[in-house]
């Protein structure tokens, strides 16, 4: 049973990544910690504390304990039909720590986080706790976006430079969900340039080649100038419903997630990030 640790503070943001957790999962039995993350620290005006999946201690902890009570029998009389176990849990700590805390203790196969998009996202170098969860919890993410409806996810885009080997983890995680909804999996180079490929680049693509040869596959690129153009054109014409990405790659996440201000680019807004650990 896949354990899923899902931080909280009631938002609507939260409340749309516990609908897109239980859609995703659907009928598959999961156990689910609700986590509600307490921190007596000072916040900086403005911060958007749901991206920081944080909230200021305002009540007592049997308060906050009863709110998650109530989010159970909320998500109890909305989904009868749900296999998902529920615990909740509060907790007075910094965040990552009590992320991280969790992770171990619970033994979490995956944390879902909502987000307001890449604008709540904000960048890591900034300290966006959304942004720390990706690169410092070893443990995969799934992102949902404020806008993200849930779709059978019927194809999953890669991007890739082809500049760096994956380890088996990373696959195992992505093939358990392209395995569970029968998805395709699309890996995607955007190339602004018309450099081929140099030969340690050709040995990474024939490894993924290889590793992904017994399922839905196939390997795609895009000419574009702008890393973020290029996946916004191939997710609107190849009907994409998650992006996988590695978060060893800082690089792609921060061009991907955390730049993306042309109009144009709405990804950061609607489409799921399945954030992949090795």
């Amino acid at each position: 049973m896949k354990r899923i640790l899902i931080p909280t503070d009631f938002s609507h943001n939260a409340w749309n990544a516990i609908e897109y957790t239980l859609a995703f999962f659907g009928k598959k039995p999961v156990h689910i910690y609700l986590y509600h993350i307490s921190y007596s620290g000072r916040v900086n005006d403005g911060d958007d504390l749901y991206t920081s999946g944080v909230s200021i201690i305002d009540k007592a902890a049997k308060t906050k304990l009863k709110q998650l009570s109530d989010l159970r029998r909320k998500i109890e009389t909305l989904y009868p039909r749900t296999k998902a176990v529920i615990d909740v849990r509060v907790v007075n700590s910094l965040f990552i720590e009590g992320i991280k805390s969790a992770v171990e203790e619970l033994n979490i196969d995956l944390i879902v986080m909502g987000t307001k998009g890449a604008s709540g996202l904000k960048e890591v170098t900034i300290g966006s706790h959304t942004g720390a969860v990706i690169t410092r919890v070893k443990c995969p993410v799934l992102v949902i976006p404020e806008r993200a409806i849930f779709e059978n996810p019927k194809n999953i885009v890669l991007p890739t430079d082809f500049n760096m080997i994956y380890k088996q983890r990373i696959f195992d995680t992505l093939f358990d969900v392209s395995d569970a909804h029968d998805s395709s999996i699309k890996v995607l180079r955007v190339a602004n340039n018309e450099y081929p490929l140099n030969a340690e680049q050709e040995k990474n693509r024939n490894f993924l080649r290889d590793i992904l040869d017994k399922r839905s596959f196939s390997f795609h690129c895009i000419k574009s100038p702008r890393l973020e153009e290029g996946l916004q054109s191939f997710i609107d014409l190849m009907d994409v419903q998650i992006i996988a990405m590695v978060a060893k790659n800082l690089n792609f996440f921060q061009r991907l997630l955390f730049k993306p201000t042309v109009a144009k680019i709405s990804y950061h807004t609607e489409i799921p990030f399945l954030v992949l650990h090795e």
